[in-house]
């Protein structure tokens, strides 16, 4: 176990440490920011993508928005990482989060341009994209600065508890707010990026716990080596790439919701608040009964269900049936994730988290905005149905592949020591 407690501290001074994150004041303030972070993001989403497809009805155009998204994140992944590890990665938070706010302005200044061209929403995407891609490493290895080891996974459940619920409301009230006024839903999104870096540089600075070497080939590359030393690390995150790439469904769901089953922005938002929906009912019942035992059958089950899921929603004309499925794909997918980020967080030495993370954060990328890509490019040529129902076929198939490739992942009975 490579966790530290080093920084955290006891929550109250001559207090013994707390295995409940919420009992240390700068997790408080990181969970909080990091909500407002991600409900920023979904807001931004739904009005983005609403705006290119109502005014191009180009689902192709939807993929690339997540295409011009995920390339920074493996064109600077030495960079990233590196800098997460290096400088204090609350700063860098903040900043990211303030790039992120002002892009999100433009949005609303080209929306006011009445201009018809597009490029310049694209341009804008890809400077988000850039902060997202440095944020990204920061955010994920700060957590284990700010609890002890004994609150370590409580943190992890609070997480994904409030990432489930930012995608559940966000999405809805990013819906919500562009049927009432394009403005609104683009401000608010801009107050939110900007509170949520506010709070961020509130957290108490934790200790320094790594040193600085100076910057080498070997230092930049040592995330990549420290995942290829690891089989079943490898393999759990290249399973994941790979089973949501193929299975990618959500850049497409504004021409289901326009096109298949009839429903205007708040309907796209319920849509999208559904993956959310099954997610969050997923994470509560992992806090209550987390994974023991069989951790990688059970890894290898769930991206089977997520892709049957999949084929579900893709065949569906009705809401609730397509609502239902896109909620089982969501609670499968949480387990998937929940394993494989215990698995990189509990066994990543803190000095290197920040290198590992930025490439845990590539892959995150490549599964979730280059399988909008491959959505939205394979709609463009054989429709919005063919691409779904493939992408499903294509997760099943995945799972299936890696279980024989990847045999001691399969064999991993406990996240904690991997055996």
């Amino acid at each position: 176990m490579t966790v530290s407690d080093a920084s955290a501290g006891p929550p109250v001074n001559g207090a013994p440490p707390s295995d409940r994150a919420f009992d240390y004041p700068g997790y408080r303030l990181y969970w909080v920011a990091r909500f407002l972070l991600v409900f920023a993001i979904q807001v931004l989403s739904v009005s983005v993508g609403w705006q290119i497809y109502d005014q191009t009805r180009d689902p192709f155009l939807l993929g690339l928005v997540g295409l011009v998204q995920f390339l920074p994140a493996p064109l600077l992944v030495l960079v990233t990482g590196s800098v997460a590890d290096r400088y204090n990665r609350r700063v860098i938070m903040a900043i990211c989060m303030a790039v992120e706010g002002a892009c999100a302005l433009a949005l609303l200044s080209i929306l006011h341009s009445e201009t018809t061209e597009i490029w310049p929403v694209f341009a804008v995407l890809l400077v988000f994209g850039i902060a997202r891609a440095f944020m990204g490493p920061a955010v994920q290895s700060l957590l284990a600065n700010l609890v002890p080891q004994q609150a370590f996974a409580n943190a992890i459940a609070l997480n994904s508890s409030s990432f489930q619920i930012a995608t559940i409301v966000g999405p809805t009230a990013g819906g919500l707010l562009y049927g009432v006024s394009s403005e609104l839903a683009y401000s608010v999104s801009v107050a939110f990026f900007l509170f949520a870096g506010i709070l961020t540089l509130m957290i108490p600075k934790p200790a320094k716990r790594q040193s600085h070497p100076p910057v080498t080939t070997e230092a930049l590359f040592a995330g990549f080596r420290y995942i290829w030393s690891q089989p079943i690390v490898l393999g759990a995150l290249s399973l994941d790439m790979v089973a949501v790439m193929l299975g990618g469904a959500t850049a497409l769901l504004p021409v289901f919701a326009r096109d298949i089953l009839d429903v205007g922005p708040w309907g796209l938002g319920a849509l999208r608040s559904a993956v959310g929906v099954g997610a969050l009912l997923m994470s509560i019942w992992l806090i209550n009964n987390p994974v023991r035992d069989h951790a990688g059958v059970t890894m290898f089950a769930a991206v089977a269900v997520y892709g049957l899921a999949i084929i579900v929603f893709g065949t569906s004309t009705t809401v609730w049936l397509s609502v239902l499925a896109l909620a089982v794909m969501g609670a499968s997918d949480m387990v998937s994730v929940f394993i494989r980020q215990t698995l990189i967080q509990l066994q990543t030495p803190d000095d290197l988290r920040g290198r590992v993370s930025a490439v845990n954060m590539t892959f995150i990328g490549a599964s979730n905005e280059l399988g909008e890509f491959r959505a939205g490019s394979m709609a463009a040529g054989f429709g919005a149905v063919p691409a779904v129902v493939i992408g499903g076929a294509g997760a099943l198939i995945t799972a299936a592949l890696w279980a024989k490739l990847f045999p001691d992942l399969r064999k991993v009975h406990h996240l904690d020591r991997g055996v």
